[in-house]
């Protein structure tokens, strides 16, 4: 005979949940306590409570540019640059550790990085097709994992806290690259000559004819000159130059479009965690934190799959869009 079932939740019994109810309850509250919010109530009522310097977060200072901690060579390093190539790292270091012992049977670790690969893999080849998915998925996987992973990392504890004395005052040593314009920037710039590459490549001068389609302006002029006026093919023709200069001015447009949804998104989210650590210390933080994973997956997303989806569109033929 067995005994009766333990009733619980999430496999948990009600004894160790109620404490850990009353554990996080404790949390929000000694949080709410510790903010500016909590005080101004207190000493709206009188009431007065040292908190420990590691519970109190000081007002933080927002500013756009990134601080130069350094130079190199001359050339200027910020902290935005640092945690750049600490992300870099980690990848580099993370896809060495799981490719050199490989396994038919995976770990888990191997196991969900095969996941990720694959998932990126497939959602290539559902948007690019199996003709291009291997020639797109090096870079779109790429942007993705960078984009993202350099979003998760920033959110670690203590990654901004870490401060450095330069000659232009203290500042942090590391700071999440996508609040930087300049990385941003650079990434849309290499979407730009990656989509670009791949529709010269895939359809020569057919691809500019997109952008600079001048041909049938030419053509009617010249029938001019050979006494053929027709007033419809000059219109058309002209028609075709000034759409095509705005399919041009769209495509530098992806650049300026690219570069500030990241920048707006990544640094807004950086904000939000700041004001929310000053505001309500460990009340709220871990909802900010699951919070901003979100939208670090998100971005990344967007980022690698538009890439992918304008590199797709520059290597197909307009002319067989239009049968």
């Amino acid at each position: 005979m067995t005994g009766p079932k333990k009733r619980g939740c999430l496999g948990c019994s009600f004894p160790i949940l109620i404490i850990v109810g009353i554990i996080a309850i404790a949390i929000v509250f000694i949080g709410l306590l510790a903010g500016p919010i909590g005080q101004g109530l207190m000493e709206r009522f009188g009431i007065h409570i040292e908190f420990p310097s590691w519970l109190v977060v000081e007002k933080p200072q927002i500013h756009l540019a990134a601080p130069q901690l350094f130079t190199v060579f001359g050339i200027p390093i910020t902290n935005t640059i640092l945690a750049g190539w600490i992300t870099v790292i980690f990848l580099v270091l993370v896809s060495w550790l799981i490719t050199r012992r490989m396994k038919l049977v995976p770990g888990r670790v191997q196991t969900v990085f095969e996941f990720i690969l694959g998932w990126v893999y497939d959602l290539c080849e559902s948007v690019a097709g199996k003709e291009n998915v291997r020639k797109f998925f090096p870079v779109v996987c790429t942007i993705f994992l960078f984009v993202a992973f350099n979003a998760w990392l920033s959110l670690i504890p203590g990654f901004g806290s870490i401060l450095l004395n330069t000659g232009g005052g203290e500042h942090e040593l590391l700071r999440g690259a996508n609040t930087d314009l300049n990385t941003p920037l650079a990434l849309a710039i290499v979407s730009f000559f990656f989509v670009s590459y791949y529709g010269l490549k895939a359809l020569g001068t057919g691809w500019l004819k997109q952008y600079f389609n001048f041909g049938p302006f030419i053509r009617s002029v010249g029938r001019v000159f050979k006494g053929k006026i027709n007033v419809m093919d000059i219109f058309s023709g002209v028609v075709n130059i000034f759409v095509g200069g705005l399919e041009f001015l769209s495509m530098l447009i992806r650049l300026i479009s690219f570069t500030f949804r990241l920048f707006g998104n990544m640094t807004a989210g950086e904000i939000l965690v700041l004001i929310g650590a000053f505001l309500l210390p460990l009340a709220l933080n871990w909802a900010i934190y699951g919070f901003e994973l979100l939208v670090g997956l998100v971005q990344a997303l967007v980022f690698s799959i538009l890439t992918l989806v304008f590199a797709t569109m520059a290597v197909t033929s307009h002319e067989a869009e239009s049968h």
